[in-house]
């Protein structure tokens, strides 16, 4: 044990870490001895620590990132980096679930499902009285589970969000259907609510227990006499994706990008969370989607964005300076999907997308030109083709269509991006041009894919 001998205050001093080759013991007032071990043991508990995660992750991921997901819920950019990790790892990730799903992320059947404590607008209140109120049977409509919960805890609003969120999925996937169904479902549940509270019953209840037994035994099931609106088409599935990324933070039944998976990395080598490994002044290009736009006024008085962006492994932020805005402000839309073109900068130890172009994905033609393995191997072939990409590009700066090789063997069909010193202004003409220097190529659009 270390006893402190003084304490007095020296004001401002330069602190120094000491480091020794070899244990040494200090002697210190009474006969006191300190030795120099803290670092070791410090070091040992976090390698301890680290050994406990590792062997945890390895044995039992499943359950691993259940605990680390449900330990940063609320830190939206963590839980969507791990969501991503989890599904580098094959582990997917179920939506709430109005019958399945607990107070925080559970393991179940190889999968992980979403907690209602993640979703926005349900409190604990609310979460207690579902779970107090479903059983082994579980709830079977809209209807049963406003009839039989408290709908002073479970308010008309976390009705909704459990809705927009996918938890009815399972018991009615039509969305748009069970938020007109509400309008309602709840007045005739709080009816039914008000009525056992004074002691009466509802008239076909009764019947359930009259002349007609039988033919009235699913009646005597409160929630089959209820009211039904009109049948309606669903949500889109935009709308649908658009209200959970409003209401869990991110997108979990699906993500508007995850159709461009395969192809984006073709086009984008690089995500977002690979920016601070990027050297600045080098052309970059991200697949993203665009979740916010914040417009800024300098003191010249042009005007400027910030945006907020993400793609499937996390979000970052944008910067659109005056000249560049004046030229693709009418593309900068919440909830879009686009390419971007830009370079990174690094000011106060944050990295930053400085973004120079953008495209709709919608609108991206890419330019594919197929070679077979002669000509892919030919020098004199392959400078031909440089040279007619070359005439096609222009002006480098606005020349940002992306041009990919198809190299087709026998066995196999390679896709190679060429450089973008290669990527031309007008995809249609320089197809016309390669048809023309007999190049077998075509246009592809990015969302076909």
């Amino acid at each position: 044990m270390i006893k402190i001998a003084t304490r007095k205050y020296l004001g401002k001093q330069n602190v120094y870490d000491i480091g020794v080759e070899q244990n040494h013991n200090f002697a210190i007032k009474n006969g006191l001895i300190a030795s120099n071990c803290f670092n070791k043991s410090h070091s040992t508990a976090y390698a301890y620590v680290t050994y406990q995660t590792a062997y945890l992750k390895a044995n039992y991921p499943l359950e691993y990132m259940a605990a680390l997901l449900t330990a940063n819920s609320g830190d939206t950019d963590k839980v969507q980096r791990y969501i991503t990790n989890c599904t580098n790892m094959g582990i997917s990730i179920d939506p709430p679930d109005i019958n399945r799903s607990g107070v925080d992320f559970t393991p179940t059947a190889g999968k992980i499902l979403f907690g209602f404590s993640a979703v926005r607008n349900v409190g604990q209140n609310a979460i207690a009285c579902i779970l107090e109120s479903r059983n082994e049977i579980g709830f079977k409509s809209l209807a049963d589970f406003c009839d039989r919960v408290d709908l002073r805890a479970v308010n008309r609003r976390t009705l909704e969000s459990l809705i927009y969120c996918g938890a009815f999925d399972k018991i009615e996937p039509n969305r748009q259907q069970l938020i007109n169904d509400l309008e309602l479902v709840y007045d005739w549940a709080q009816s039914r609510a008000k009525d056992r509270a004074s002691g009466q019953g509802n008239l076909l209840d009764l019947l359930g227990d009259g002349f007609s037994y039988t033919q009235n035994k699913k009646a005597n099931n409160a929630f089959e006499t209820a009211p039904k609106s009109k049948p309606v088409m669903d949500f889109t599935p935009q709308e649908k994706l658009q209200k959970e990324k409003e209401l869990l933070g991110f997108y979990v039944s699906d993500h508007p990008l995850k159709s461009l998976r395969q192809i984006a990395p073709l086009l984008t080598p690089i995500n977002l969370s690979q920016l601070g490994e990027q050297k600045e002044e080098i052309r970059l290009c991200a697949v993203v989607m665009l979740n916010n736009v914040k417009k800024v006024v300098t003191k010249k008085g042009d005007q400027m964005a910030i945006l907020q962006i993400e793609d499937l492994t996390t979000q970052s932020e944008a910067v659109v300076f005056p000249k560049t805005y004046e030229r693709i402000s009418s593309l900068l839309q919440v909830d879009t999907r686009l390419i971007i073109w830009g370079k990174v900068d690094r000011r106060d130890e944050q990295t930053q997308f400085i973004l120079e172009d953008a495209e709709p994905v919608e609108t991206v033609q890419m330019v594919m030109v197929e070679l077979n393995p002669q000509q892919a191997g030919n020098i004199e072939e392959l400078h031909r083709l440089k040279t007619i990409l070359q005439e096609q590009s222009g002006d480098k700066e606005k020349a940002k269509m992306p041009v990919i090789g198809i190299i087709q063997t026998e066995n196999s069909r390679k896709l190679v991006r060429l450089g973008w010193q290669f990527s031309v202004q007008d995809s249609r003409i320089t197809v016309q041009a390669l048809q023309n220097a007999s190049f077998p190529a075509h246009l592809k659009s990015l969302t076909s894919s």
